[in-house]
């Protein structure tokens, strides 16, 4: 359909909605004449009067009837198609669903979050936060922030940086234990039950016998395990994104050495580079510029 009979679809509606010619080419911005000719083009095209008019009435016909409901419908489903293509080519802007792990809930992230609405005040984030792999297809999400060494090959991964997980007690229970406990026990522990236990280690030790770990407790939540650590329950692998700032006041303290138990890479993971919105290009790209090593 070329041009013309979609702006006579259009001119056609609005007479319609609007109840008369005159109001209509008000509604439009043109002149009463313009929009006669219109429909006067559009009946020829279609071959049907849609419309009953005199000097002083107007009514649709049998015709003007379906092709009105069909039409108006038809406009709604272009608008609507030229809207999701402007999102895909404008101005960052909508609505972006981002899953992330629970450690994100601290200071930093949410510093950077509000830096990030001050640049692109038209984005609305919609944040997940859970430890556990997400189905972004499936579950409708724009980006997955993940620490892993592994990325899925189906999907996108762009890397940011690297997060170390440090052991880490509070000096309370260290002292606690080194006053109850003999050399050779082991140090009750708070471990996540979503990464596998091989992938734990030691921190390097020097001048003090080796240290011997006792899962107490496991936990999906990252922010439950710094609480437990907080109320001296014992120690855990922490996020240093989580702990940094506990470390420096002293309110935490390193188990067994300076060396980190491990550090993962995090990625932003996404589903595909086609087509991709401005809303997630300009997270992506301001993730990488913030926190990229």
């Amino acid at each position: 359909m070329d041009e013309l009979d979609i702006n006579g679809i259009r001119v056609f509606r609005e007479i319609v909605e609007s109840g008369s010619f005159t109001a209509a080419a008000d509604r439009l911005g043109m002149a009463a004449s313009m929009v006669s000719k219109y429909i006067s083009r559009l009946e020829r095209k279609l071959g049907a009067r849609l419309l009953n008019r005199s000097s002083r009435s107007m009514s649709l016909t049998e015709a003007g009837k379906d092709f009105f409901a069909q039409g108006r419908q038809a406009l709604d489903i272009l608008d609507a198609a030229v809207a999701s293509v402007a999102q895909t080519s404008g101005p960052p802007r909508g609505e972006l669903k981002i899953s992330a792990p629970v450690w994100c809930a601290n200071p930093g992230f949410a510093r950077l979050l509000a830096d990030f609405r001050q640049d692109y005040p038209e984005v609305r984030l919609d944040l997940h936060l859970d430890n556990h792999m997400v189905d972004l297809v499936a579950d409708g999400f724009d980006l997955a922030l993940r620490a892993t060494d592994e990325p899925s090959s189906a999907l996108i991964a762009r890397r940011l940086c690297k997060v170390e997980f440090h052991l880490v007690a509070t000096p309370a229970y260290l002292l606690e234990r080194a006053e109850k406990a003999s050399e050779q026990a082991a140090m009750a522990v708070i471990l996540p039950n979503y990464v596998q236990l091989e992938r734990f280690r030691l921190p390097i030790q020097t001048e003090m016998p080796p240290l011997k770990l006792d899962a107490i407790m496991k936990c999906s939540d990252t922010t439950l395990s710094y609480h437990c650590v907080l109320s001296d329950m014992g120690a855990a692998f922490l996020p240093a994104w989580l702990v940094d700032d506990d470390l420096a006041s002293g309110r935490l303290q390193l188990v067994g050495g300076n060396e980190p138990g491990f550090a993962a890479n995090l990625y932003a993971i996404y589903a595909s580079r086609r087509q991709m919105p401005p809303k997630l290009r300009c997270f992506i790209d301001f993730l990488i510029d913030r926190l990229g090593d």
